[in-house]
Protein backbone atom coordinates (compact mmCIF):
# COMPACT_ATOMS: atom_id res chain seq x y z
CA UNK A 1 0.00 0.00 0.00
CA UNK A 2 1.19 3.52 -0.79
CA UNK A 3 1.95 5.45 2.39
CA UNK A 4 3.69 8.63 1.28
CA UNK A 5 2.57 11.55 -0.83
CA UNK A 6 0.69 10.34 -3.88
CA UNK A 7 0.78 11.95 -7.32
CA UNK A 8 -1.37 11.22 -10.34
CA UNK A 9 -1.38 13.02 -13.68
CA UNK A 10 -4.90 12.80 -15.06
CA UNK A 11 -3.73 14.53 -18.25
CA UNK A 12 -0.90 16.87 -19.20
CA UNK A 13 -0.58 18.88 -22.40
CA UNK A 14 -2.00 21.79 -24.36
CA UNK A 15 -5.22 19.80 -24.82
CA UNK A 16 -5.85 19.83 -21.07
CA UNK A 17 -4.15 19.59 -17.69
CA UNK A 18 -5.24 18.15 -14.35
CA UNK A 19 -3.06 16.80 -11.55
CA UNK A 20 -4.09 14.98 -8.36
CA UNK A 21 -2.03 15.02 -5.15
CA UNK A 22 -2.92 13.26 -1.90
CA UNK A 23 -1.04 13.41 1.39
CA UNK A 24 -1.82 13.35 5.13
CA UNK A 25 -5.52 12.89 4.38
CA UNK A 26 -5.62 15.96 2.11
CA UNK A 27 -6.73 15.61 -1.52
CA UNK A 28 -5.99 18.37 -4.02
CA UNK A 29 -6.49 18.92 -7.72
CA UNK A 30 -4.27 21.28 -9.66
CA UNK A 31 -5.91 22.80 -12.76
CA UNK A 32 -9.13 21.92 -14.52
CA UNK A 33 -8.39 21.67 -18.22
CA UNK A 34 -10.23 18.40 -18.81
CA UNK A 35 -13.92 17.61 -18.52
CA UNK A 36 -15.56 16.77 -15.23
CA UNK A 37 -16.45 13.33 -16.54
CA UNK A 38 -12.86 12.62 -17.58
CA UNK A 39 -11.53 13.72 -14.20
CA UNK A 40 -14.11 11.66 -12.33
CA UNK A 41 -13.55 8.50 -14.38
CA UNK A 42 -9.77 8.72 -14.31
CA UNK A 43 -9.68 9.18 -10.56
CA UNK A 44 -12.16 6.32 -10.14
CA UNK A 45 -9.86 4.05 -12.14
CA UNK A 46 -7.37 4.56 -9.30
CA UNK A 47 -10.03 4.05 -6.61
CA UNK A 48 -10.35 7.75 -5.83
CA UNK A 49 -13.65 9.62 -5.50
CA UNK A 50 -13.49 13.10 -7.00
CA UNK A 51 -16.15 14.28 -4.54
CA UNK A 52 -13.61 13.75 -1.77
CA UNK A 53 -11.23 16.33 -3.24
CA UNK A 54 -10.69 19.14 -0.75
CA UNK A 55 -9.76 21.96 -3.14
CA UNK A 56 -8.96 22.86 -6.74
CA UNK A 57 -5.98 25.15 -7.36
CA UNK A 58 -5.64 27.01 -10.67
CA UNK A 59 -2.18 27.87 -11.99
CA UNK A 60 -3.16 30.43 -14.64
CA UNK A 61 -5.91 31.50 -17.00
CA UNK A 62 -5.15 29.56 -20.18
CA UNK A 63 -8.06 27.35 -21.15
CA UNK A 64 -6.09 24.10 -21.00
CA UNK A 65 -5.72 24.75 -17.28
CA UNK A 66 -8.84 26.70 -16.27
CA UNK A 67 -11.79 26.04 -18.58
CA UNK A 68 -13.61 23.47 -16.43
CA UNK A 69 -13.17 25.02 -12.99
CA UNK A 70 -16.83 25.98 -12.77
CA UNK A 71 -17.96 22.49 -13.71
CA UNK A 72 -15.63 20.92 -11.15
CA UNK A 73 -17.03 23.16 -8.44
CA UNK A 74 -20.73 22.84 -9.26
CA UNK A 75 -20.67 19.13 -10.04
CA UNK A 76 -18.31 17.93 -7.33
CA UNK A 77 -18.54 20.60 -4.64
CA UNK A 78 -14.90 21.62 -4.42
CA UNK A 79 -13.70 25.13 -3.53
CA UNK A 80 -11.42 26.95 -5.97
CA UNK A 81 -8.17 28.71 -5.08
CA UNK A 82 -6.82 31.19 -7.61
CA UNK A 83 -5.46 34.70 -7.89
CA UNK A 84 -7.93 37.52 -8.64
CA UNK A 85 -6.19 38.39 -11.92
CA UNK A 86 -6.17 34.77 -13.06
CA UNK A 87 -9.88 34.43 -12.31
CA UNK A 88 -10.76 37.66 -14.13
CA UNK A 89 -8.74 36.65 -17.19
CA UNK A 90 -10.24 33.14 -17.23
CA UNK A 91 -13.77 34.61 -17.07
CA UNK A 92 -13.01 36.83 -20.04
CA UNK A 93 -12.07 33.91 -22.30
CA UNK A 94 -14.28 31.00 -21.17
CA UNK A 95 -17.89 30.59 -19.95
CA UNK A 96 -17.09 29.50 -16.40
CA UNK A 97 -20.65 29.90 -15.16
CA UNK A 98 -21.61 30.69 -11.58
CA UNK A 99 -18.83 30.29 -9.03
CA UNK A 100 -19.77 30.28 -5.36
CA UNK A 101 -16.74 29.25 -3.31
CA UNK A 102 -13.60 31.12 -4.36
CA UNK A 103 -10.57 31.65 -2.16
CA UNK A 104 -8.17 34.19 -3.60
CA UNK A 105 -4.43 34.25 -3.03
CA UNK A 106 -1.56 36.42 -4.23
CA UNK A 107 1.13 34.84 -6.39
CA UNK A 108 4.03 34.00 -4.10
CA UNK A 109 1.78 33.15 -1.14
CA UNK A 110 2.09 29.99 0.96
CA UNK A 111 -1.32 28.31 1.26
CA UNK A 112 -2.00 26.52 4.53
CA UNK A 113 -3.96 23.24 4.56
CA UNK A 114 -3.25 22.17 8.12
CA UNK A 115 -0.27 19.81 8.04
CA UNK A 116 0.28 20.56 4.35
CA UNK A 117 1.53 23.76 2.74
CA UNK A 118 1.32 24.68 -0.94
CA UNK A 119 3.87 27.23 -2.08
CA UNK A 120 2.92 29.33 -5.10
CA UNK A 121 5.80 30.45 -7.30
CA UNK A 122 5.28 33.30 -9.79
CA UNK A 123 6.33 32.33 -13.32
CA UNK A 124 7.17 34.41 -16.42
CA UNK A 125 4.82 32.34 -18.61
CA UNK A 126 2.55 34.50 -20.76
CA UNK A 127 -0.61 33.59 -18.88
CA UNK A 128 -2.07 36.17 -16.51
CA UNK A 129 -0.48 36.05 -13.04
CA UNK A 130 0.62 32.44 -13.46
CA UNK A 131 2.13 30.30 -10.72
CA UNK A 132 3.81 26.95 -10.28
CA UNK A 133 3.28 24.93 -7.11
CA UNK A 134 5.27 23.06 -4.46
CA UNK A 135 3.36 20.76 -2.11
CA UNK A 136 5.10 20.28 1.25
CA UNK A 137 3.69 17.86 3.83
CA UNK A 138 6.55 18.22 6.30
CA UNK A 139 8.18 15.02 5.07
CA UNK A 140 8.30 15.41 1.29
CA UNK A 141 8.25 18.20 -1.27
CA UNK A 142 6.65 17.77 -4.68
CA UNK A 143 6.92 20.35 -7.46
CA UNK A 144 4.22 20.92 -10.10
CA UNK A 145 6.25 22.99 -12.52
CA UNK A 146 4.71 23.56 -15.95
CA UNK A 147 4.06 26.61 -18.15
CA UNK A 148 7.24 28.19 -16.84
CA UNK A 149 8.16 30.64 -19.59
CA UNK A 150 11.91 30.06 -19.30
CA UNK A 151 14.46 28.93 -16.72
CA UNK A 152 14.00 31.91 -14.43
CA UNK A 153 16.43 32.58 -11.59
CA UNK A 154 14.37 30.98 -8.80
CA UNK A 155 13.68 27.73 -10.63
CA UNK A 156 16.97 25.85 -10.00
CA UNK A 157 16.79 26.79 -6.32
CA UNK A 158 13.25 25.39 -6.09
CA UNK A 159 14.18 22.11 -7.75
CA UNK A 160 17.12 21.74 -5.37
CA UNK A 161 14.59 21.43 -2.52
CA UNK A 162 12.31 18.82 -4.10
CA UNK A 163 11.90 15.09 -3.60
CA UNK A 164 9.92 14.66 -6.83
CA UNK A 165 8.77 16.86 -9.68
CA UNK A 166 6.34 17.19 -12.56
CA UNK A 167 8.38 19.30 -14.98
CA UNK A 168 7.35 20.54 -18.38
CA UNK A 169 9.44 19.29 -21.30
CA UNK A 170 7.36 20.82 -24.02
CA UNK A 171 9.18 20.77 -27.34
CA UNK A 172 12.15 19.59 -29.34
CA UNK A 173 13.86 22.63 -30.91
CA UNK A 174 14.42 20.95 -34.30
CA UNK A 175 10.82 19.73 -34.52
CA UNK A 176 9.56 23.19 -33.59
CA UNK A 177 11.83 24.96 -36.11
CA UNK A 178 10.90 22.60 -38.94
CA UNK A 179 7.27 22.09 -38.01
CA UNK A 180 3.99 23.53 -39.29
CA UNK A 181 3.51 26.36 -36.79
CA UNK A 182 3.62 29.98 -38.02
CA UNK A 183 6.72 31.93 -37.09
CA UNK A 184 4.99 34.05 -34.45
CA UNK A 185 3.84 30.91 -32.62
CA UNK A 186 7.29 29.32 -32.83
CA UNK A 187 8.73 32.50 -31.32
CA UNK A 188 6.11 32.52 -28.58
CA UNK A 189 6.75 28.89 -27.56
CA UNK A 190 10.54 29.24 -27.48
CA UNK A 191 10.52 32.76 -26.04
CA UNK A 192 10.68 34.00 -22.45
CA UNK A 193 6.93 33.63 -21.97
CA UNK A 194 6.56 30.19 -23.53
CA UNK A 195 7.73 26.73 -22.50
CA UNK A 196 10.86 24.76 -21.70
CA UNK A 197 12.39 22.59 -24.40
CA UNK A 198 13.51 19.02 -23.79
CA UNK A 199 17.12 20.18 -23.55
CA UNK A 200 16.32 23.01 -21.14
CA UNK A 201 14.33 20.69 -18.87
CA UNK A 202 16.99 17.99 -18.93
CA UNK A 203 19.86 20.37 -18.19
CA UNK A 204 17.81 21.96 -15.41
CA UNK A 205 17.37 18.56 -13.79
CA UNK A 206 21.04 17.69 -14.25
CA UNK A 207 22.25 20.90 -12.65
CA UNK A 208 19.65 21.19 -9.91
CA UNK A 209 17.82 18.04 -9.06
CA UNK A 210 19.84 14.84 -9.26
CA UNK A 211 21.07 14.70 -5.68
CA UNK A 212 17.67 14.55 -3.96
CA UNK A 213 14.99 13.75 -6.53
CA UNK A 214 13.42 10.31 -6.31
CA UNK A 215 11.74 10.67 -9.70
CA UNK A 216 10.79 13.16 -12.38
CA UNK A 217 7.56 13.12 -14.38
CA UNK A 218 7.94 15.00 -17.65
CA UNK A 219 4.78 16.72 -18.82
CA UNK A 220 3.06 19.26 -21.04
CA UNK A 221 4.49 17.68 -24.20
CA UNK A 222 3.60 19.39 -27.47
CA UNK A 223 1.46 17.36 -29.84
CA UNK A 224 3.28 18.58 -32.96
CA UNK A 225 6.76 19.41 -31.69
CA UNK A 226 7.63 16.46 -29.45
CA UNK A 227 7.15 12.77 -28.83
CA UNK A 228 7.38 10.68 -25.65
CA UNK A 229 10.26 8.65 -27.11
CA UNK A 230 12.19 11.79 -28.01
CA UNK A 231 11.63 13.24 -24.54
CA UNK A 232 13.01 10.11 -22.89
CA UNK A 233 15.98 9.86 -25.26
CA UNK A 234 16.93 13.50 -24.69
CA UNK A 235 16.67 13.29 -20.92
CA UNK A 236 18.54 9.99 -20.74
CA UNK A 237 21.32 11.42 -22.93
CA UNK A 238 21.72 14.42 -20.64
CA UNK A 239 20.99 12.80 -17.26
CA UNK A 240 22.25 9.26 -17.68
CA UNK A 241 20.46 6.30 -16.09
CA UNK A 242 20.25 7.27 -12.42
CA UNK A 243 17.05 9.34 -12.12
CA UNK A 244 13.77 7.44 -12.63
CA UNK A 245 11.76 9.21 -15.34
CA UNK A 246 8.17 8.83 -16.52
CA UNK A 247 6.28 10.80 -19.16
CA UNK A 248 2.79 12.16 -18.49
CA UNK A 249 0.26 11.35 -21.21
CA UNK A 250 -1.60 13.97 -23.21
CA UNK A 251 -4.61 11.66 -23.44
CA UNK A 252 -5.09 9.63 -20.26
CA UNK A 253 -4.17 9.18 -16.63
CA UNK A 254 -0.76 7.81 -15.79
CA UNK A 255 0.32 5.58 -12.95
CA UNK A 256 -0.02 6.57 -9.32
CA UNK A 257 3.42 7.67 -8.15
CA UNK A 258 4.62 7.93 -4.58
CA UNK A 259 7.06 10.37 -3.02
Amino acid sequence: MLRGMKFLSLQSGSNGNCIYVETRGLRLLFDAGISGRQAQQRLASHDRDIRMVDALLISHNHSDHARSMGIFQRKFGMPILTTPRTLAAARSTAPLGELSEIYEFTSGDRLDFGEVTVETIPTPHDGVDGVAFVVDDGRHRLGILTDLGHVFHQLPQVIDTLDAVLLESNYDPAMLANGPYPEFLKARISGHGGHLSNFEAAHLLRSSGQSQLRWACLGHLSEHNNTPDLVLRTHRHVLGPRLPIVVASRYQAGEMLEV
